[in-house]
């Protein structure tokens, strides 16, 4: 989603950075290249974003990429698994000190509910594919798709499976033409794969129950496929 794609100076871009084209509301885009929910916490991200976000502005939530897990030492972005919200783990940093961390659900519930405090209004979106392909279908989503989807139903927000929609892109475009969206790995799109990415957005936004589709412009309603 963020601006540059990696953050490394490669030819890659995030979604986010293409989404106000199709509406008629301004995006501000305040994705930050690999981070999860735990560590977008952690880093105060969050409550910069609390603190900023005015009663009736939506902010999408996205999260997933970063947020598996790491193995015997912490990368400061794993999160608890598991999807229960009072879940917690130890696990060990580099230093060799422990700290206790919680679940993916237990991260994207606090902030959207101080959102939802403030007024703004909360849009809880899976994460996206990596190119991976499995015969003529993109692989299985991974454990955060779910999680998400069950943040968005515990706490009655509206809920887009971006997953499935930009599968739903991807499928009908083709692998061979996919494989040119990504030219340094299997996560990181270039600035045309990220503009198919938040077409994808936009049409799961147009058949959500979001009122953020009273603002798509024509050029959103434009965009290609199907409700899923």
């Amino acid at each position: 989603m963020a601006e540059g794609g990696d953050g490394a100076g490669t030819n890659t871009d995030g979604w986010g950075q293409y989404l106000g084209q199709y509406l008629t509301l301004p995006v501000t885009n305040k994705a930050v290249a690999g981070t999860s929910a735990r560590s977008f916490t952690s880093l105060g991200l969050f409550t910069t974003l609390i603190d900023e976000v005015e009663s009736g502005d939506y902010v999408v939530i996205e999260f997933g990429h970063n947020d598996g897990s790491a193995g015997s030492v912490d990368n400061g972005d794993e999160d608890a698994v598991g999807d229960a919200y009072n879940l917690t783990a130890t696990v060990t940093e580099p230093d060799g000190s422990t700290e206790v961390i919680h679940t993916f659900n237990f991260y994207i519930t606090n902030v959207a509910l101080s959102l939802t405090a403030k007024g703004a209004i909360p849009i809880i979106s899976s994460q996206t594919p990596d190119n991976i392909w499995d015969g003529d279908v993109l692989a299985a989503p991974s454990r955060f798709v779910a999680y998400a989807q069950e943040v968005a139903g515990n706490n009655s927000l509206v809920y887009i499976d971006h997953y499935d929609y930009v599968a739903q892109a991807y499928e009908a475009i083709g692998e061979t033409t996919v494989d040119t969206f990504y030219p340094v790995d299997h996560l990181h799109t270039s600035p045309t794969g990220a503009n198919v990415v938040a077409e994808a957005f936009v049409r799961g936004l147009l058949c959500s129950e979001s009122t953020l589709k009273n603002f798509v412009n024509s050029a959103g309603e434009a965009v290609p496929n199907g409700c899923l």
